[in-house]
Parts: C-alpha cells; structure tokens; sequence
C-alpha cells in the first residue's frame, strides 16, 4: 500500500509540472503570444516555424544568392531575396513584372536552343 501512496505522490507532480510548468510546451501550453518568435525563423499562429532556404534566384537579375545575406522583400505573402537593394527598390517599383506568369525568364535561352 505505501508503494502505491508513493507512486501516486510522484504521478501528481509529474502531472502538474507538464501542465504548469517546464513540460507545458510538450502538453500544448506555450507562450501567451503565439506569434513571438525567438529568432529561430518566423512563427505562425499555429506553432510553426518558417526556415528560409540556404540560396534562392533574385527574380529581378536572375542571380543566385545566399538567403542569410540577401535583401529580403515580401509580395502576396511570399519572400523574395536580392542580390542588392538596386534590385529590391526595382522589384518593389513593379512586382508584377517579376511574379506570375508573365514573368521573364531569368535564364534566357540561347541560340543554340533553338536546334
């Protein structure tokens, strides 16, 4: 019977340290603001974390660049990354040339491509 008092004992505080305390995260609890981020990528409403790709194509140029040092712009809920702020300031002049279906072709084709 005392095994029994004893386990119970430890049940309760296991049960009340995840939902109170350092196991709330695990248990559904979590920040009183959903949308705080702690510097690991963006957080949404549901929890989740966005991570930006290691590179990605400059839509104005076409170049490649290294997400951690390019100049990020947001347009229709989606980040776009340039090589420079010239190309940014030109892609915020007039996204719709550099999104949809009428966008250029950063790699334009050669005359061979044409055999």
């Amino acid at each position: 019977m005392e095994a029994l008092v004893y386990f119970l004992i430890w049940a309760v505080a296991i049960v009340l340290m995840m939902r109170l305390g350092c196991g709330k995260h695990v248990m559904g609890g979590g920040n009183a603001d959903p949308d705080s981020s702690d510097g690991e990528g963006q957080a949404t409403p549901e929890g989740l974390r966005w991570i930006p790709p290691l590179k990605d194509v400059d839509p104005v140029c076409g170049k490649t660049v290294s997400t951690d040092r390019a100049k990020p712009s947001v347009h229709d809920g989606s980040v776009y990354y340039f090589c420079s702020r010239d190309c940014r300031e030109i892609f915020e002049a007039a996204p719709a040339q550099y999104t949809g279906q009428h966008a250029p072709d950063p790699h334009p084709k050669l005359e061979s491509s044409h055999v």
